[in-house]
């Protein structure tokens, strides 16, 4: 009987280890990256300023959406190429790579040439269409778990991409169900479920998981305990003047004390044999 996951199943694979931008930053395999910025790019002043503190406090990657899918046609949905362009000046000015989402195949081009690590959002993560245009640009992606996805749904959607070429690292963001104290209901157990199933590295994102800033800390200490290879996490210098999600973003002085307890979550691990 075939493998059910050919490429991203275990299959007595070595967990895989994920360059990105070049190798500055690696993620799998006993290396670990955080991810951080704004839900949305705003300003050359804001993503900047952002940058800039979330790389001084440990951050790996720089996140911002440069094209925002939004439920309702009357919400922001990004500056697009405009966004796109700030990215790229704010990773010129820190050195951190770019993570950002990909809506539409309208534009594989431009992020083959600018972006470091590509997203596929939840809403596209069974857009098998563009799972395999992106598999084809030679650079990492960022699968997202759908909001009603199974984890066969998300390892066969991987597939779609390893298919192209491409290296993915699955992202568990929170699932719907029928409690309403969160946005989602992050699901902690996919990270070792998904282990055992995936030598994929595996990232978890406790901002849409809850959806709220005050439950951040908490799901990423626990994501993080569970065995995530990272997290990504929004952070905004004033939350309460945010275009997109500011309910859920953390403060940059917030994320400094989140780095530090992280850090000290994985060094007890590691003593422990853990990690």
């Amino acid at each position: 009987m075939a493998e059910k996951y050919p490429l991203s199943g275990r299959n007595g694979r070595e967990n895989a280890i994920v360059e990105i931008g070049q190798g500055s930053c690696k993620i799998g395999g006993g290396h670990f990256a955080v991810i951080a910025g704004p839900c949305s790019v705003e300003s050359e002043e804001q993503v900047l300023s952002i940058a800039k503190e979330v790389k001084r406090c440990g951050a790996s990657m720089l996140r911002g959406g440069a094209f925002k899918p939004r439920s309702s046609p009357y919400s922001f949905q990004g500056l697009g190429l405009d966004g796109l362009e700030l990215l790229k000046m704010a990773k010129e000015k820190t050195g951190l790579p770019i993570v950002t989402e990909i809506m539409s195949t309208e534009y594989l081009k431009d992020f083959a040439e600018d972006v470091d690590l590509i997203q596929i959002g939840a809403r596209n993560m069974q857009n098998f269409s563009l799972l395999k245009e992106v598999g084809k640009l030679n650079k990492p992606v960022l699968l997202k778990r759908g909001p009603s996805s199974t984890i066969d749904e998300l390892l066969n959607a991987a597939e779609y991409v390893l298919r192209g070429g491409a290296e993915v690292i699955l992202c568990e963001r929170g699932v719907r169900t029928f409690e309403t104290a969160t946005r989602n209901t992050l699901d902690i157990s996919a990270v070792p479920v998904l282990k055992e199933k995936s030598h994929l590295p595996v990232v978890v994102d406790p901002s849409h998981g809850t959806g709220y800033w005050n439950y951040v800390e908490a799901m990423a200490l626990a994501a993080t305990a569970a065995g995530a290879d990272g997290l990504i996490i929004e952070v905004h210098s004033n939350p309460a003047e945010a275009w997109c999600d500011g309910q859920q973003s953390i403060t940059p002085a917030l994320f400094c004390k989140l780095m530090q307890k992280i850090n000290a979550v994985r060094a007890t691990l590691n003593n422990l044999g853990g990690i």
